[in-house]
């Protein structure tokens, strides 16, 4: 399987001629989506979701389908049975990766606001991708789309996650609100994390556009 990283959250997953592209949002290339066979949203933040550029997708490929959370699939529901509205337990196949569900709430961002629907999916045993939550699968996750700098994260609950999951290999998403700065201080933070786990382990961030072969 191949992993390719785009901008911010979104990575695409490429094996077998088929190809599954998670959170492609404002933030994110859209060639992201390019012969894209299906499409996994983690929530509806803009960052996460681009409605526009999905449709304008789905339009030109009438084969493109969808895997969401509720809200998001309430949002495309006039594209039919091209949608699918999954919750944390479920498991399925999209595209011929198999899927498991996992998290149900995005965290907290504001005190007095109940969190929106998170899911986070683990493609084929081998990669996890939480969206924005630090959900912890009940099964190894070799490879961890790891958070590096949101809003609703402090640093200690970024090594606390990385610590906790313990994945072989972990790369950065959810980057996109650094500067070259934030950036720098990320990075060492995840050297650290992954000097903690094991120094042989594969602890980086991709630069957009960049892949790795898992």
């Amino acid at each position: 399987m191949r992993l390719t990283k785009f901008g911010h959250a979104c990575v695409r997953l490429e094996k077998d001629d088929r190809t599954l592209v998670i959170d492609p949002g404002a933030f994110s290339e859209s060639s992201a989506l390019t012969g894209a066979d299906a499409v996994l949203i983690t929530h509806e933040h803009f960052d996460h979701f681009n409605p526009d550029v999905l449709r304008e997708a789905m339009a030109d490929d009438p084969l493109l389908e969808v895997w969401t959370s509720r809200v998001v699939a309430e949002n495309l529901a006039d594209l039919g049975s091209r949608v699918h509205q999954v919750g944390h337990g479920d498991a399925v196949t999209a595209a011929g990766f198999e899927l498991h569900v996992y998290g149900e709430d995005h965290e907290i961002l504001h005190p007095d606001v109940p969190p929106i629907p998170n899911v986070g999916f683990l493609v084929d045993g081998e990669v996890f991708h939480p969206g924005d939550a630090l959900t912890v699968p009940s099964e190894p996750v070799p490879t961890l789309c790891l958070p590096g700098n949101a809003p609703w994260m402090k640093v200690r609950e970024f090594y606390d996650y990385a610590r906790t999951v313990a994945p072989e290999r972990a790369f950065i998403i959810h980057d996109g609100l650094l500067n070259e700065n934030g950036i720098m201080v990320m990075e060492s933070g995840l050297a650290r994390a992954a000097q903690d786990r094991d120094p042989g382990v594969d602890y980086r961030r991709l630069k957009p556009g960049e892949s790795v072969e898992l």
